[in-house]
């Protein structure tokens, strides 16, 4: 993927007409069903389209994107990952995807999911798992694992995923690829199909971090449409990218640095923080105390509002419809059995308990007394002089298909690191920092709200830091795995 053309490249020959419009769409395509193939189907994408204007003008111009199949498309299905909105096809484009086609982008096609957002390891799609691209017998990470998995393999440069609770962030440190959370308010939501509305954001992926940087330039900003987007003046992220660490204060979390977090995992984050201090960067120690309650608090809040989201999904006014039902309540029930996952129904009925009466106070009440903790306890630091913060993203590598789709709280668990970042509406990023074998790392910085700028300048300059380290990707649908690869 490292030898394939940037999007700036690929913008640029597109203008000049170096080559057609479709050029790099139709050879994007290409890889896409050939991932699809073979022995171990990558399974990137639920639907592929080549159609592309003649005439493409913008920063964009003729780039390939892939969009995760939560975000509204008026040319092709919106299934979020469920069979209960398989056939759904929006009559409007998202906010995001009008901004992609203003800026000359080619919508590819949609990818894979876990369903309704809700997973981790995109293994709860209803139209089967999506394989890592590093390793075949690997999750590629989750919900937006699709999204991760078509940039880590090289089908694309550049994606747009979202994130709740480190759905973009964690699977693209277990893909090996650059994946950018913005601060809440930053990216319309209109036309993200909602899992929980206050936590839900619109994110980027990108082969590097300027990709990754540019993409966000283009889809942040206020939409009169979304009442929660921010009219707040959005910076040229690019300006000052390469700026360098020299003079940056990087607070360090304590409670992100347990024995909870794998020991060559923390090997690498703490050869980046020694890469970070020889450019010149102030490394230091911080607390957020508050960080255990994080993984308990985002499972009431998100289930909670999942539940009120959902409800709109009914089997009447649009998705399927169960036949053979004889009254309103029989629609309902037989629909959201038969369309609904396991972890959805999980998660709905986690949240109507939190939200029942009786309990709302002891649980959701609770809950989000917790998150105020959580927020504060980021105030402070930033009150404190730390201009970023760095954090493993993920406290393991990739792990295998299968193992933890049994154990609910362990599936939960991979978000622990992430999970913060939208309890206190902080902007964050996920950088490759190396890899454990065949299987890459990555390592997170967080910056205070509306501080994208800073928390790119940091990535970018860990990012050329460490140079050529990070394993190229690629993906050979055909290849096993070798004798203990990824142990």
């Amino acid at each position: 993927m490292t030898s394939d053309p940037t999007i700036f490249e690929i913008a640029s020959r597109v203008r000049s007409a170096e080559v057609a419009p479709d050029h790099f769409v139709r050879e994007s395509a290409r890889r896409a069903r050939a991932g699809d193939t073979g022995l171990n189907s990558l399974h990137a994408f639920l639907s592929v389209q080549e159609d592309t204007p003649d005439v493409l003008d913008g920063v964009l111009s003729g780039v390939p994107v892939a969009v995760k199949d939560n975000l509204c498309t008026r040319t092709l299905a919106t299934s979020c990952g469920s069979r209960i909105l398989a056939e759904y096809v929006s009559p409007f484009e998202a906010t995001v995807v009008l901004k992609l086609l203003a800026a000359g982008g080619v919508v590819l096609g949609k990818t894979n999911m876990d369903e309704f957002a809700m997973g981790s390891s995109t293994e709860n799609s209803a139209f089967g798992a999506t394989r890592n691209p590093h390793d075949p017998t690997r999750v590629p990470g989750g919900s937006s694992g699709g999204s991760a998995a078509a940039v880590g393999a090289g089908i694309v440069r550049c994606a747009l995923g979202s994130d709740t609770g480190g759905s973009v962030r964690q699977p693209a440190s277990f893909c090996g690829v650059v994946g950018i959370k913005p601060t809440y308010g930053r990216v319309s939501r209109y036309g993200l199909v909602a899992f929980a509305s206050s936590l839900d954001q619109v994110g980027t992926f990108g082969a590097t971090v300027e990709e990754a940087a540019l993409l966000l330039q283009i889809i942040a900003g206020q939409d009169p449409r979304d009442a929660t987007s921010s009219n707040r003046e959005v910076p040229d992220y690019l300006e000052e990218i390469d700026a360098g660490v020299e003079g940056l204060t990087v607070g360090v979390p304590a409670e992100y640095f347990t024995e909870a977090l794998d020991p060559e995992v923390r090997q690498l984050c703490e050869e980046a923080l020694d890469r970070l201090r020889k450019a010149g960067a102030l490394i230091r120690e911080v607390s957020l105390p508050h960080t255990q309650y994080a993984v308990p608090t985002y499972y009431i809040l998100a289930p909670a509002e999942a539940s009120s989201n959902l409800a709109r999904y009914d089997g009447v006014r649009y998705g399927m419809r169960a036949p053979g039902t004889d009254s309103v309540a029989a629609v309902y029930e037989a629909s959201r059995t038969q369309g609904f996952g396991g972890e959805i129904i999980r998660r709905i009925m986690l949240g109507t308990f939190a939200l029942s009466a009786g309990y709302y106070e002891a649980y959701y009440g609770r809950a989000q007394k917790a998150r105020a903790l959580i927020a504060r306890d980021f105030e402070r630091v930033w009150e404190g002089g730390a201009d970023v913060l760095f954090t493993p993203t993920s406290p393991t590598p990739a792990f295998p298909l299968g193992e933890r789709t049994q154990d609910p709280v362990s599936m939960y668990l991979s978000d622990i690191y992430t999970v913060t970042a939208n309890l206190a509406g902080i902007p964050g990023i996920s950088v490759p920092i190396g890899s454990v074998g065949r299987l890459p790392v990555g390592g997170q910085f967080l910056a205070p709200r509306w501080e994208e700028a800073r928390m790119l300048r940091a990535a970018r300059g860990l990012e050329v830091l460490l140079g050529g380290e990070v394993p190229e990707v690629g993906w050979d649908s055909g290849r096993e795995p070798s004798e203990g690869e990824g142990e």
